[in-house]
């Protein structure tokens, strides 16, 4: 039994960043899935994880708590990046939903239990069947395993560092040059339809505008969104392709690189 606990503290390190990570990371976290699926899914991986990792048994000390909130820590950032940048999605949505009007009829996601809107939430679903699609959820459990390799479980994040500040600023300007991206065309649109309805309005003020236009920019949205869904497509795959690359530069800032 003494022999064992040295060896169980290594895969108790192992199973805490792989739980931590599932805990947040897009697809993986959801709530559809039932928690006895993912506690066995961490503790598979982790254990597989166990003997690829080529480290010295720890003793249980102070110093080994400090490691066991670390790695929690660590697990919890890496999916928390690849949740945000995947919430472009969302912020798109948003941005289609307020110009299309639909921006008062927010739907419960039942993936997250947070109130999405209508085409955020249809662009979230088509997303994660790409995701799935291109084997995107073996590269983020790839992700979890090569982590090791950038940040070892017995190293401590370096922190004062100003590769952070540029981790950040590059991450989220890419997370809303993606949204707007996706929601530009729609917008853009929409916008002309109500120049064209405002007109409408001061040429024809018999004309109850508000009653006419609604449906109007709700057909021209669907019909501009199916016109441009395979540039959608292309552009959800550069932001599941940024989320990967994300997740990684994190690693490599976390780890000192």
């Amino acid at each position: 039994m003494d022999e064992l606990i040295p060896h169980l503290t290594v895969f108790l390190l192992v199973l805490v960043r792989v739980s931590a990570f599932f805990v947040t990371v897009p697809f993986f976290s959801y709530r559809t899935i039932p928690a006895q699926v993912k506690i066995t899914l961490a503790l598979v991986l982790a254990w597989m994880m166990y003997y690829t990792l080529d480290v010295e048994p720890f003793v249980f000390n102070d110093e080994y708590i400090l490691l066991v909130m670390k790695e929690a820590l660590v697990g919890l950032l890496l999916g928390l990046v690849g949740y945000i940048i995947m919430s472009a999605i969302q912020i798109a949505g948003s941005f289609i939903d307020f110009q299309m009007g639909f921006a008062i009829a927010n739907i419960i996601d039942p993936q997250t239990g947070a109130q999405s809107p209508l085409i955020g939430q249809f662009f979230y679903m088509l997303a994660f069947l790409l995701l799935l699609t291109i084997d995107g959820h073996h590269m983020i459990l790839n992700g979890i395993y090569y982590s090791y390799q950038l940040l070892p479980m017995d190293q401590f994040p370096q922190f004062a560092k100003e590769s952070y500040i540029q981790f950040i600023i590059t991450t989220f300007t890419a997370v809303f040059a993606i949204a707007f991206q996706m929601a530009a065309p729609v917008v853009a649109t929409l916008f002309l339809v109500d120049l064209a309805l405002g007109i409408t309005a001061k040429t024809v003020p018999q004309l109850n505008i508000f009653v006419v236009g609604f449906p109007i920019k709700i057909g021209v949205s669907f019909l501009v969104m199916f016109t441009m869904i395979a540039v959608m497509i292309q552009v959800i795959q550069k932001l599941i392709t940024i989320m990967i690359y994300g997740m990684r530069d994190l690693m490599a800032v976390l780890g000192g690189g």
